[in-house]
């Protein structure tokens, strides 16, 4: 079973640079987007034999996610089931008889780490959210959570130490995440690799320089560790600003 997540930055702009064509090659039992940057109605994808499922922010332009399966699920959630945070389209959830899928776009925490407070806010409803799911059957999350766990997930530790995405208290929240019984299937798979990224600032020349980070992911519950059998991160893929990553089960 073969899963895509792809935050898009601006999915009619990704539309223009190859979309369509990455989204036919991969052919994916899922695919998840996150930064739709979207309102209903303003793009009609064709996608033959795939439902389509979208979460769309209340403020226009902005964040968003969308979930293209191949399966119709038995049901599907949108949001974490907090009010305060569920205006901007961060979350699906899909239940199928073996497993919950999740696609989820974190809150930045901003320049200045301005809006950590509401980053952290949002950390700890998704880990309460994903463990509930997980006393019901196994959990399959992806999509930018917004943060690089270790000092490897991330070109430039020192110099970000401290900053969005590095800051000491979102990668303790990402830690404690992942203790709450879930795995980070590319490093459970490639422990000690360095240099692959799935973000790079469009400013410097970062991607051309490989000076990125390592901010897209798929967990699993724990107990679906022994499933997994590939995690690309496929960062020749172009069109936005992250790179599409992937997971492959087998059940």
């Amino acid at each position: 079973m073969k899963f895509i997540s792809w935050n898009v930055n601006g999915l009619r702009a990704c539309l223009g640079k190859g979309f369509q064509d990455y989204f036919n090659q991969a052919d994916a039992d899922f695919f998840c987007l996150q930064e739709t940057k979207l309102q209903a109605g303003q793009v009609q994808l064709e996608l033959p034999g795939y439902h389509q499922f979208w979460n769309y922010a209340q403020k226009k332009g902005y964040s968003g996610t969308a979930v293209f399966a191949r399966q119709e699920p038995l049901s599907v959630t949108y949001g974490v089931g907090v009010e305060a945070l569920d205006t901007e389209g961060r979350l699906i959830t899909l239940e199928y008889p073996d497993f919950f899928l999740v696609t989820c776009y974190t809150p930045n925490a901003q320049q200045g780490l301005a809006r950590i407070d509401h980053r952290l806010q949002w950390d700890d409803a998704f880990r309460a959210y994903l463990q509930r799911l997980d006393q019901q059957k196994p959990v399959i999350a992806c999509g930018d959570l917004n943060v690089a766990h270790q000092e490897i997930d991330l070109k430039n530790p020192a110099s970000n130490r401290g900053n969005a995405g590095f800051s000491d208290q979102e990668r303790e929240s990402f830690g404690r995440l992942l203790a709450a019984g879930f795995t980070d299937t590319f490093r459970y798979c490639n422990p000690d690799a360095t240099g692959i990224y799935s973000w790079w600032s469009y400013r410097f020349n970062a991607r051309k320089n490989n000076a990125g980070w390592r901010i897209d992911y798929f967990l699993v519950s724990d107990r679906l560790a022994q499933n997994i059998t590939a995690t690309p991160i496929e960062t020749e893929i172009l069109g936005s600003d992250h790179c599409p990553v992937g997971l492959e089960l087998e059940w």
